[in-house]
């Protein structure tokens, strides 16, 4: 099986995925036999003659060839065509980094583009001062969430070996003149290795990952990627800052971190349970622990300085006494070697502390209500604080007294590290459904004898029992939970639960509380009644945690900025967040906002949201951080993230944003370091870019105007498809692979909040996954034609003023880019195909052809505005690369249609096997498209 470029430019690409391709195919004849070889290329020919000659070729030849295969002959398409992909996203990853790297090379000495160097840089051409820019660093923060949101469909085991033979490719690509013909031909060898090793594992999971799986698979990015990664982003930091304000003493505040849902977003996912969470706490903690263990080891071999040779700071000396008081047990088993070497004395004493706080994290459980608390031991670390405090004795001590560049050295990288990941490796925040803290108030609010019913309640009362309630300082749940329901029971543990951690384990790793569908000021006051009731808030003491509304659908949307204008004129709110900093954190949700009202609708009430949001907190003296919910797909808020950013309004971004990371994206992102650290010196360089008065144009009032407009255009014409149209669903359900979505064990939680058929209650992620598998994507564009349309035809003025909106407006560019780039993957074709699934083939008809005129309508006015030729022009790198793909998407797609109509049409009992092959051809489309969910 070979694959072939044909730009010049890109030998090495060609040379690579030729490569790849070639010992693909040894290995499938090795595998599975020569015929299994010779079909595979009769497939991807014929698939390619249909897609370049389709008025010379026949349409039924390719679809009738794979109807008469057997089983096991789909199967090993299926594994081709996905490793094929895997092999091809391999080499292009590699070609990304190389072109980088030739980019840098032929501009230095300058920074690199996007980099963090370059946005100081920028920064420093417009006339930002070093004060300006450290206030800046002062209150950043920049923190990607990792999500367990069911996109990713590879298994780890697969991922590793792909991460194998990218290492592999990365050795054979940039060291080319220097490798041997014997280390070249090494390296091949290992490469077809993997690949045996890939082509002989399972594709799918047998069993679907419960919640502490997907803890562990997040870990797995910290543990083979950004803990070693992250301490050099700062270093580049530092050095960017240095060298651009050389007169400036810098101060760098962990401005960079990470945060996680894994094992705290218990919306609609039952296995979220109390004592889930408590486990997450221990696996999250425990492997920071070891690493850093690890890491004390490594300066222990570092620190070697005597006190023959240099004088240390007596602090060091007190302190390895105070430790040999605390800890004879470690004391006793200190290395006389280090007699006259204190800093390896300091670092035993504080890796045998560190070892008493993993024994401690693995053994305590904590409780809540417990009287009296459990004592703090002194000899285990609750607070990263404390551990820093430790290692900034020796950071000290070695400045003063000639070991500034050891001190630099990986003492720095130890430190950044304990800054920045603490002692737990990410925020862990805990995500619950509105209507769960409704009901449950309900029900405890009748037995403490409050109120009769709460939900009959409108909110103006909800609101007068709640700022009551907050202020008194009586529990109000009893001790025993038993006499509730286990909903109620469950809400009220997982209050109790974070502050017995909080109090016991650890006081850093919950910060967040985000509430699902907030629609009311009452859905953010039970939860701060819940956290007084449970001890996570002290009105003018202490409040443990930001709480913080998650606005998904069009219409909540458009109420957040009255909602948080009510909320902030509430005195018994403003005690809090008084005591949270005065700053409020708001999270966007992209999914359920496109979902409800279509692409173009979502990203301006998203936009406008902010604007007003902004506003509402500057108005009332508060500061806002915005929590963006994106996911990998286009539907979901995907795109390139850098560019995303510099897309939102100009003045809601201070240096302090969230963004959601999830499902695929992960791995695409952070699998491997040169990739994780490109896109987070990105992520950095559009924040900092962004956080500075005057670095971004204001969008023209007739640029609002305009898209005002088009919003509400494209909101009709979408809805109207969508939920207006009684045959809709029918055509959703048959002609694309929503309901075997349930059956890919790739994540613990349902699909469906309810148990459901109405796209209402369907999770957006199967929504969106769903039609890039069908190929119609119309998640990230239906709509957008119609709108650009009729407001070009209103006007003769208005396509000159959309010209200028793409040219002017971050925002609308990348609007219209990420639809081109979405369409580019779509494919009308092979979704008539998948429409050929619906029983009902008048309904088929009739939906197919709306979705196909406004798919052409779209393009035609892209290219208009754009004034390209074609989509994604102003791309050619991407744009080549996805018609290069698509040939070898449509063998899958044609193979998955095929595989559908099987599995409907077979009794129970003879679905297995053709579930196992319909999920890999998931898997194999996935990879072949990208960002898809």
């Amino acid at each position: 099986m070979s694959g072939r470029t044909t730009s010049p430019e890109h030998d090495l690409l060609s040379a690579n995925i030729r490569a790849l391709g070639d010992a693909l195919g040894r290995i499938i004849t090795t595998q599975q036999g020569p015929d299994a070889l010779a079909l595979v290329e009769q497939v991807r020919r014929m698939a390619k003659e249909l897609r370049n000659a389709p008025h010379e070729t026949d349409p039924q030849a390719l679809p009738r060839l794979i109807a008469d295969l057997s089983l096991p002959q789909l199967q090993s398409l299926v594994k081709a065509f996905t490793l094929y992909f895997g092999l091809v996203n391999l080499a292009e990853g590699v070609e990304r980094l190389r072109a980088l790297r030739v980019r840098d090379l032929r501009n230095a000495p300058a920074p690199r583009a996007e980099s963090i160097a370059d946005a100081i840089a920028l920064l420093k051409r417009h006339g930002v001062p070093a004060d300006a820019i450290q206030a800046w660093l002062d209150h950043a923060l920049i923190m990607p969430v990792l999500t367990a949101h069911p996109t990713e469909s590879r298994r780890r085991t697969i991922l590793i070996k792909l991460r194998r033979i990218f290492d592999t490719l990365i050795d054979l690509t940039f060291g080319e003149r220097l490798v041997l013909p014997s280390d070249r031909q090494a390296a091949l060898t290992r490469i077809e290795r993997e690949i045996v090793g890939l082509w002989q594992s399972d594709d799918v999971r047998h069993r679907r990952p419960s919640v502490l799986d997907e803890v562990e698979n997040g870990l797995f990015y910290f543990q083979t990627v950004l803990w070693d990664l992250l301490p050099q982003m700062y270093r580049e930091t530092a050095e960017a800052l240095a060298e651009a304000y050389p007169d400036h003493q810098w101060q760098l505040p962990p401005f960079l971190r990470f945060g996680s849902w894994m094992g705290g977003d218990r919306d609609g996912n039952p296995f979220v349970t109390p004592e889930v969470t408590i486990e997450t706490v221990r696996l999250m903690r425990s492997a920071m622990l070891r690493y850093l263990i690890g890491g004390i080891d490594r300066l222990i071999t570092d620190l070697s300085q005597s006190v023959q040779q240099v004088h240390v700071d007596a602090a060091i000396i007190d302190r390895i006494a105070d430790y040999r008081e605390l800890m004879p047990d470690a004391a006793a088993t200190l290395n006389p070697h280090y007699r006259c070497e204190p800093y390896r004395q300091l670092c035993h004493f504080i890796q045998a502390r560190l070892h008493n706080t993993l024994n401690y994290t693995l053994n305590h459980t904590p409780r809540w209500g417990a009287d009296p608390p459990p004592p703090r031991l002194p000899t285990v670390y609750y607070h990263s604080r404390e551990l820093l405090a430790d290692l900034d004795l020796i950071d000290a001590s070695l400045r003063n007294h000639g070991g500034a560049l050891i001190a630099d050295g990986l003492l720095r990288d130890v430190r950044t590290n304990v800054a920045v990941c603490r002692l737990h490796t990410a925020t862990l925040d805990v995500r619950q459904h509105a209507s769960r803290h409704t009901a449950a108030l309900s029900e405890i609010l009748a037995a403490a004898g409050v109120v009769a019913n709460y939900e009959a309640l409108d909110e103006a009362e909800r609101v007068a029992v709640l700022s009551t309630e907050i202020r008194r300082p009586r529990p109000l749940t009893p001790i025993r939970l038993s006499h509730f329901s286990p909903a109620t029971a469950e809400t009220v543990q997982t209050f109790r639960v974070m502050a017995a951690i909080s109090e016991q384990l650890d006081p850093e790793i919950f910060q967040t509380y985000i509430i699902s569908t907030t629609s009311q000021v009452s859905d953010l006051l039970a939860v701060l009644l819940f956290c007084r009731d449970a001890g996570l808030y002290q009105p003018g003491q202490h409040s443990q945690l930001n709480i913080v509304p998650l606005f998904e659908t069009g219409d909540d949307l458009q109420r957040a900025p009255v909602l948080l204008d009510e909320l902030l004129q509430l005195p018994v709110y403003r005690e809090h967040l008084a005591l949270r900093d005065n700053l409020q954190e708001v999270m966007l949700g992209y999914s359920d906002s496109n979902k409800e009202g279509g692409f173009v609708a979502a990203n301006w009430a998203l936009y406008r949201a902010q604007v007003e949001l902004t506003a509402v907190t500057e108005r009332h003296g508060a500061r806002l951080r915005l929590f963006h919910g994106r996911g990998g797909a286009v539907g979901r808020g995907g795109g390139p993230a850098g560019q995303a950013i510099l897309a939102q309004p100009p003045g809601t971004l201070h240096g302090q944003i969230k963004v959601t990371d999830q499902g695929e994206m992960i791995s695409d992102r952070y699998l491997d370091p040169r990739t994780a650290h490109r896109h987070l010196e990105q992520v950095v360089n559009a924040v900092l870019r962004a956080g500075f008065p005057g670095m971004a144009r204001q969008p023209e009032p007739e640029w609002l105007a305009a898209m005002e407009q088009m919003a509400s255009t494209a909101r009709t014409v979408y809805r109207r498809l969508v939920y207006e149209d009684p045959d809709f669903l029918t055509y959703f359900r048959s002609a694309t692979p929503v309901a075997e979505f349930n059956r890919l064990r790739i994540g613990s939680r349902p699909v469906s909040r309810r148990q459901s058929d109405r796209i209402e209650d369907l999770r957006a992620i199967p929504w969106v996954f769903s039609w890039m598998q069908s190929r119609h994507t119309i998640p990230g564009w239906f709509g957008l034609g119609s709108a650009l349309a009729q407001f070009a035809e209103a006007d003769p003025n208005h396509l000159h003023l959309l010209r200028a909106m793409y040219r002017h407006w971050p925002f609308f560019t990348t609007l219209l880019d990420n639809a081109q780039m979405i369409m580019l993957k779509a494919d009308m074709g092979i979704a008539r195909r998948y429409a050929e699934l619906v029983p009902d083939q008048a309904i088929a008809e009739r939906i197919f052809q709306q979705i196909e005129a406004e798919f052409h309508r779209t393009g035609r006015m892209i290219c208009q505005i754009t004034e390209y030729n074609d989509l994604l022009d102003n791309q050619p790198v991407l744009q080549r690369a996805i018609r290069q793909r698509n040939p070898y998407i449509d063998p899958l797609s044609y193979v998955q249609i095929e595989l559908l109509r099987r599995l409907r049409a077979a009794p129970p009992e003879a679905q297995g096997e053709l579930e196992t092959v319909l999920l890999m051809s998931i898997n194999g489309i996935a990879a072949g498209l990208k960002n898809t969910g």
